[in-house]
């Protein structure tokens, strides 16, 4: 059923509503009869028919009734909305890897815009906003005044023109950046092999992988990535969903698949408590059983959840970051024939154990916040058995050259990036420590075999032996009974 629908786990369009407000009790719901529902569906038309014909202005038609279609669906939930022949055509466009605007992931929060993630390489991500902000203002123009869809359409726009926006971070005064709009193209896996920062060239290899979006080729683009790091002998990976919104059910059941040889991924549940349908993995581990470690933060969201609590519930991966966002929901859109749809959500989704994660999020084995490093202690100590005069070469030690540290401005590579990124950095730490333990293991499993099969040669030669005396003692004694024999 999961792949004949288009479904979506992810924030991937605002919607106009408020965040629930979890103080509130749920009151019992008491449903309306059928002549109570056309009564109130007269008043609508009414409130219609008068606030056409007595607004101070003209008004427009077909933007009331899509506001009043969008009110009622956002009433539901913060992840359902109408959506009009262009809001649609956007949708697929976003979902298929190409559209236009700044490449920032948003939902409404409170009537403020709150920034679930920026897409990795674009006009938000270089302009250093990060998931948690806050947008308070479009062009100067307060954004609690207008619906989340209206704020979004202010933010579109001509590539290479400009949009200028008010950000608040937690902690931080207001401050005001101007981006320049662009075409996002978003490459949904990059990957590459890595070492530690500092690490000698005969360190060990880690495959990095990073998923920005769960799109319609994602999983073809990880299997490649992971063909390719496999043939490069990493000892482990490192899957980054940081940052990641979210995308296609589908998607995130085939990058957990990809990393499991069976169990269950995901569990989705509908309206009917009864209505239950569970996703199991296919045999075939594309890492071979190596060691992972999965990458998340307060940015991760949905699709991203998905994946990392299915790898954390089936022992296949060891969760490092912060806490994730917490959306545990599943929306489908339901085209209404006229190029239009609404999008809703359809069920909750649950990890392997049973957890939803709605409103709470996966909480990560490792708690690793992310931080800026001093180093305090030198790789190489000026006191050690190599200090002392004449001290036994290392016959087996390689030349080391001197490399002379340059601490002048300059651009960053990657590589000092990398070593700036805390997380990654005890990513992989974990990784590569996992994969000497599992060496270790299998070394033991493979002297323990060794062991029991000499022991076994032993044993089976300390029988034949016995055997062969028992049969030497048996033939002494038939030779003195022949001999007693023949003196009688």
């Amino acid at each position: 059923m999961l792949k004949k629908l288009v479904i979506f786990v992810c924030l991937l369009l605002p919607v106009a509503s408020f965040a629930a407000d979890k103080s509130k009790k749920e009151e019992p719901i008491e449903h309306l009869t059928d002549e109570q529902i056309y009564e109130q569906l007269k008043k609508l038309a009414l409130v219609f028919e008068v606030a056409r014909d007595n607004f101070v202005e003209e008004v427009d038609e077909k933007k009331m009734l899509e506001a009043a279609m969008n009110g009622m669906l956002g009433a539901l939930d913060p992840h359902s909305s109408y959506l009009s022949a262009d809001d649609f055509k956007e949708f697929n466009d976003k979902s298929h890897g190409e559209f236009g605007g700044l490449g920032i992931q948003i939902t409404s929060d409170r009537g403020a815009v709150r920034v679930i993630s920026p897409i990795d390489d674009t006009p938000a991500d270089k302009a250093g906003i990060k998931a948690g902000d806050y947008i308070t203002h479009i062009d100067d123009e307060q954004v609690f005044d207008m619906t989340l869809n209206q704020a979004v359409k202010k933010m579109k726009g001509r590539p290479g023109t400009k949009v200028k926006l008010t950000i608040i971070s937690e902690g931080k005064e207001p401050r005001t950046l101007t981006l320049k709009r662009a075409i996002i193209k978003v490459d949904s896996v990059k990957y590459e092999e890595k070492s530690l920062a500092d690490a000698d060239e005969d360190a060990p290899k880690v495959g990095y992988i990073r998923i920005s979006d769960f799109g319609a080729t994602t999983s073809k683009e990880l299997n490649e990535a992971l063909k390719k790091l496999e043939k490069k002998d990493v000892v482990g990976y490192v899957l980054d969903v940081r940052n990641n919104p979210g995308g296609y059910l589908t998607a995130a059941i085939d990058v957990s698949d990809a990393f499991l040889d069976g169990g269950e991924i995901v569990s989705t549940r509908g309206k009917d408590k009864a209505d239950i349908e569970r996703v199991y993995a296919k045999e075939g581990d594309l890492a071979n059983g190596k060691p992972v470690v999965v990458l998340i933060n307060h940015g991760s969201a949905s699709a991203s959840e998905i994946v990392a609590g299915a790898l954390q519930d089936n022992g296949r991966a060891l969760v490092m970051g912060s806490q994730s966002f917490g959306k545990g929901s599943v929306q489908q859109q339901k085209p209404l024939g006229d190029g239009t749809a609404i999008h809703i959500t359809i069920a909750r989704y649950y990890t392997p154990s049973g957890r939803s994660i709605q409103n709470e999020g996966i909480t990560p084995d490792v708690e690793v916040l992310q931080s800026k490093v001093e180093v305090l202690e030198k790789k190489e100590s000026m006191y050690s058995e190599a200090s002392f005069k004449n001290a036994l070469k290392n016959e087996h030690a390689k030349d080391k050259d001197d490399k002379k540290s340059d601490d002048e401005d300059k651009e960053l590579t990657d590589e000092e990036k990398d070593a700036l990124d805390y997380q990654l950095q005890r990513g992989m730490d974990m990784v590569i420590a996992m994969s000497k333990l599992q060496e270790r293991e299998k070394k033991f499993a493979e002297t323990k075999e060794k062991s029991e099969s000499v022991a076994d040669e032993e044993k089976s030669a300390e029988a034949d032996e016995k055997q062969s005396d028992k049969k030497t003692d048996k033939k002494t004694d038939e030779k003195k009974d022949s001999k007693k024999s023949n003196k009688k």
